[in-house]
């Protein structure tokens, strides 16, 4: 009954409703969703956190931490192992999108639109030490793709709906618009043209404005400037974005190492157990560590630095300066740490927010160190602000998207001149030692990453089974000239293959080969076709990628080549008509 209501539907729109038109309006009710789901998602987790706090004293010491993250990550892997069965690792969420639109057709599963949610939920509410942007990327893409799927729409649609998702997702968690399409262009790697930024731009004022009116204001991490920048300061603002630069890439060296050593432990539960102890640990002796830290980005930020050694060891010491700046250091080398054991053990959150509190608590203790070694009077929110935008821009390789979302949570570009430095430093000096972001090395590894190149996209859609051309008159093996002659006149190719009786591929004839003695039928018996066949090196076997056969044809002379299925000979690739296939994809890619 619903699917012939659904045909119905999609008859009658392609009569009365163009697809330009279409994809408006499906963008309108992908920002409503993905603004849906950020409401939900930083409610959940505020209340979540707040439940969970409610255990934890204000005691110099306080041994609820050491148990707290551990269970979040215990529940996390619960949910999502045994209770979801979730195949994918959501505890990545953007590579998963980066993925789903390089190599997965536009395709994420229904699971996707609120696994990501529940998980994340459990493991930042219990003060795992990540943050919510990647799970809330992964539902926004995940909605926009399974709506497409509804709807039968084709990959370039799919796609464009996945990018509109995760637009609208970071636009409704931080009602931060610009900073979500900036985001499709940098980091998603969208194929932008004007036809697809109009949809992206009405999913993100959608979902900001809808998370505006939904989301409590005590939720969503905003608060306003209270001075602009001093271009005395401009000289401490590059060697912020220097700073800021290594931290960026400290956070992605390091989160790489240790993720790569958890990975290779294969039992979950011991490798959530211990993953779960570290992390509790180092909340419980750095208790700014705690879930996203933007309550102590706050703190930072409206003036009240030192409360980033509250409830800590160092409570007491802070009054002495240069003691209480080696606790920041320490807060800024295991931030990472925590991060990468909360992720790596099985927890599901992302690196937005780690990052743009690496890179405040990096602004903070420049700005403090300046002050109190040479008397200076930088204001330690700005450069707080200034470096989150430096560190979010390195780590993620997209500083524009760092720029603006900071611009737009404060509620203005006061320190945009600031922010560009920062920013722009951080990211060339991070991009120089690590060419890829930390989303993408995975990816770019097992080459799956094709977001950022449009030629490997369009190969990616091309199908090896629909272009395999079959029409070729084979030869038997124990055949003479006078079966190839006889196969000539029933063919209109000019190449033959060999095969023997079990259908295996042996080599090819070429006209070439035998047009000097074709026309002596004195030798059609005598010449076997064993004398004359020729065996290529270039063959494609069924499952190669389409990236691989362009590559045989663009270092070889062949404008055929063999396909063969376990050395069985199935068919020929042609050199036009792949590349008549690839033109039209790359058509399709760039039309309006």
């Amino acid at each position: 009954m619903l699917k012939k209501a659904l045909t119905s539907f999609l008859c009658w729109r392609v009569r009365h409703i163009s697809q330009q038109n279409f994809m408006l309006i499906l963008a309108v009710v992908v920002g409503i969703l993905a603004g849906l789901a950020a409401m939900v998602l930083k409610n959940l987790v505020y209340f979540v956190e707040r439940f969970v706090r409610s255990w934890v004293t204000t005691e110099d010491t306080n041994y609820a931490y050491l148990i707290l993250p551990l269970i979040g990550i215990l529940l996390t892997v619960l949910y999502v192992k045994k209770i979801q069965k979730e195949k994918d690792d959501i505890g990545h969420g953007v590579s998963l999108v980066l993925r789903g639109i390089s190599v997965g057709k536009g395709i994420l599963n229904k699971t996707k639109t609120y696994s990501s949610m529940i998980a994340s939920s459990l493991t930042v509410g219990f003060g795992g030490s990540v943050g919510l942007e990647a799970p809330i990327v992964l539902t926004g893409s995940a909605i926009g793709s399974n709506l497409g799927q509804t709807l039968r729409l084709d990959y370039r649609s799919l796609v464009l709906l996945m990018g509109c998702g995760a637009t609208g997702a970071v636009a409704g968690i931080f009602q931060a618009p610009i900073a979500g399409v900036v985001f499709a262009l940098e980091v998603l790697m969208l194929n932008l043209t004007m036809a697809s930024l109009i949809p992206l731009l009405i999913s993100a004022i959608t979902a900001a404005l809808f998370a505006a009116v939904f989301i409590g204001k005590g939720v969503v991490f905003s608060f306003d400037i209270t001075q602009g920048y001093m271009l005395s300061n401009i000289p401490y603002y590059i060697l912020l974005g220097l700073l800021a630069g290594g931290v960026s890439i400290y956070f992605t060296k390091m989160n790489l190492f240790i993720e790569t050593k958890l990975n290779k432990w294969k039992n979950i539960w011991q490798k959530a157990l211990v993953g779960g102890l570290v992390v509790s640990a180092l909340i419980y002796f750095f208790p700014p560590l705690f879930g996203e830290g933007f309550l102590f980005l706050t703190e930072i930020i409206q003036g009240n630095g030192d409360a980033l050694a509250n409830n800590s060891f160092f409570y007491s010491r802070t009054d002495q300066t240069y003691l209480f700046l080696g606790f920041i250091l320490l807060i800024l080398f295991f931030k990472i740490i925590a991060m990468a054991f909360t992720i790596g053990s099985g927890g599901v959150g992302g690196i937005f927010a780690p990052s743009l509190f690496m890179g405040g608590v990096t602004g903070f203790f420049l700005a403090r160190l300046l002050n109190t070694t040479f008397g200076l009077e930088i204001s330690e929110a700005n450069f707080a602000l200034a470096g989150m935008a430096g560190v979010m821009g390195g780590v993620m390789h997209a500083p524009l998207t760092a720029i603006f979302l900071i611009a737009e949570i404060t509620g203005g570009y006061k320190l945009l001149v600031p922010l560009m430095i920062t920013a722009t430093l951080a990211y060339l000096l991070n991009k120089y030692f690590q060419p890829r972001s930390i989303y993408t090395q995975a990816l770019a590894a097992k080459g799956e990453l094709l977001t950022h190149d449009k030629d490997k996209a369009a190969l990616t859609q091309l199908n090896i089974n629909d272009l395999i051309e079959t029409d070729f008159v084979s030869i038997p093996q124990n055949g003479t000239l006078r079966d190839i002659v006889d196969a000539i006149t029933h063919s209109n190719r000019n190449i033959f293959p060999v095969i023997d009786r079990e259908g295996y591929y042996l080599g090819v004839v070429s006209l070439n080969d035998i047009r000097d003695i074709m026309f002596k039928p004195e030798l059609y018996d005598q010449i076997k076709v064993s004398d004359i066949v020729n065996r290529s090196e270039d063959e494609v076997q069924i499952g190669d990628t389409m990236e691989s056969v362009a590559q045989k044809f663009r270092i070889s002379e062949y404008y055929n080549i063999v396909v063969l299925d376990k050395g069985k000979y199935i068919g020929f690739l042609s050199r036009a008509n792949v590349f008549s296939a690839y033109r039209k994809i790359m058509s399709d890619m760039s039309e309006e």
